[in-house]
């Protein structure tokens, strides 16, 4: 049953909306070392941080200058809907399928409060104890499978929402900086829209701006630390 309910949605959302996808990679070699510094403090909190509350961060930053992209269609109006709550939904593989937990207000918090909620979320969600708010009310979905690998994916939207994230796997690479060639943590951004409503330049603007957040991520302990 569950898997059914999945892939009624993802053929929702193919048959309802075209996507398209544009790939940005990402020098993330300051985030690596960054939460390397932070992880520790973070541990003694009682928290474990990775790295998806930063990029759950940086999505919330960048809707600022772009806030066509945190919305949802109402189809029935064919309108668009940009909300003022960051709400961003996080895809949670469980035995039982997977399933998108929405941690609320991501502009209202700190780096840290958000990994917080994000592993309690996660918890809930394998624990078969999530509440219907924890898995609705989404605005913005992130998709990762850099845990387990792979270079690149493109996601299927998130239906009514226009945008989700994809991050992947984080890998050394040699890289030429300022004409040397050094070792360099590269990976790639793969976001998918919903062309109805953004365009290629808008996509393109947006995932830039994410970059440059996340290759100078220092920037965001400045966010309600």
């Amino acid at each position: 049953g569950l898997r059914r309910k999945i892939a009624e949605q993802m053929v929702r959302s193919k048959h309802t909306a075209p996507h398209f996808t544009y790939v940005e990679e990402v020098d993330g070699t300051e985030l690596v070392g960054l939460r390397k510094r932070l992880k520790g403090r973070a541990q003694d909190k009682g928290v474990k941080l990775t790295f998806l509350p930063f990029l759950m961060k940086a999505a919330s930053v960048a809707f600022r200058e772009f806030p066509n992209v945190n919305a949802v269609m109402d189809e029935d109006a064919f309108e668009l809907v940009v909300k003022g709550d960051h709400n961003i939904g996080v895809s949670i593989d469980t035995p039982n399928g997977l399933f998108v937990g929405v941690v609320r207000n991501v502009e209202q918090k700190s780096i840290l409060h958000i990994a917080t909620e994000l592993q309690s979320l996660v918890d809930r969600v394998r624990s078969g104890t999530a509440s219907r708010d924890d898995l609705t009310g989404g605005t913005f979905t992130l998709t990762s499978t850099g845990s387990i690998g792979g270079v690149l994916a493109t996601p299927i939207l998130n239906h009514p929402e226009v945008a989700i994230l994809g991050f992947n796997a984080i890998r050394e690479r040699p890289m030429v900086v300022d004409g040397q060639i050094v070792p360099r943590h590269m990976f790639y951004l793969s976001p998918s829209f919903d062309h109805r409503v953004i365009d290629g330049a808008v996509a393109a603007r947006f995932t830039a701006a994410l970059k440059g957040i996340l290759e100078q991520p220092e920037s965001l302990l400045l966010e309600l630390v």
